[in-house]
């Protein structure tokens, strides 16, 4: 059974969001005539969508449960490192996922799935050398949370599987949202670990979208040496350092190095 759900304390959070006038829930002085809102704030309110872009709460959480989707395997085969690409509903509202696998021990991995309690019918979608893209069907009486985390209005930022269980990234509207959120894990018996919470904000400009690990990842190579010539740390010794497969390394590398490139190079 997993260990009991820990509660979050968000008194530095929800303080900052208050002294911070962007942030969600932040008290503001009361609008007169004078100061009606103009260009894309008066956009918005003319369209009628409602915003919840501004503010709002980034939460590093792991999240572990003996019957949390895909647990079982996650246990047995930890030389490989799974990360959701997306969920969706098909006929007879069966969820289906659509996973990659990085690693090289591909075979350990296929054998706990067959054996997983919360999956059913796996399929092997794509093959490639250093990893592979699985169809898994969750199983009845599974717990999950993705779906819970659309409900109170969350949205998944990174999703992989770790020591821990499940490390997820996940960006929340308020305060309030991710209280619901909490409770909703509470009441299931998930053990929920909070690594790391911010008030989300806009002050980038959302020039550099790099998730935390990726921003972990090229902070630790960059320090070890890793882009220096010759080299100062190879992928296999990061890997060792984050505790995550070489592969994994390789493919977070490629991404994060992808986004620097997307959000500075496009903006020229």
């Amino acid at each position: 059974m997993a260990d009991a759900a820990v509660s979050i304390d968000l008194s530095d959070v929800e303080s900052a969001a208050r002294t911070d006038p962007d942030a969600e829930g932040a008290e503001a002085p009361a609008e007169t005539d004078a100061e009606a809102p103009t260009g894309d704030a008066a956009d918005v309110d003319r369209t009628g969508v409602r915003s919840e872009a501004d503010g709002g709460i980034v939460a590093q959480l792991r999240l572990d449960h003996a019957d949390l989707f895909l647990r079982p395997t996650l246990r047995r085969a930890t030389d490989v490192t799974v990360e959701p690409d997306y969920w969706t509903t098909v006929e007879n509202d069966r969820t289906v996922v659509f996973l990659t696998v990085y690693g090289a021990e591909f075979d350990a991995f296929e054998a706990a799935l067959e054996a997983d309690p919360t999956a059913a019918d796996p399929v092997l979608v794509d093959r490639y050398t250093d990893r592979r893209v699985y169809r898994v069907a969750v199983a009845d009486r599974t717990l999950t949370f993705v779906e819970q985390t659309a409900a109170v209005g969350g949205r998944v930022l990174e999703m992989t599987s770790c020591r821990a269980g499940w490390c997820v990234q996940l960006r929340f509207p308020s305060r309030d949202d991710l209280v619901s959120f909490n409770e909703y894990c509470r009441e299931r018996g998930i053990s929920l670990t909070v690594d790391h919470l911010r008030v989300s904000d806009d002050e980038d400009d959302g020039v550099v979208a790099l998730t935390e690990k990726q921003q972990e990842l090229l902070a630790v190579a960059h320090e070890e040496g890793y882009f220096d010539v010759p080299r100062g740390i190879s992928q296999d010794e990061l890997a060792d350092r984050l505790g995550v497969s070489k592969s994994a390394i390789s493919q977070r590398l490629r991404r994060a190095i992808g986004e620097l490139c997307e959000s500075t190079l496009s903006r020229r």
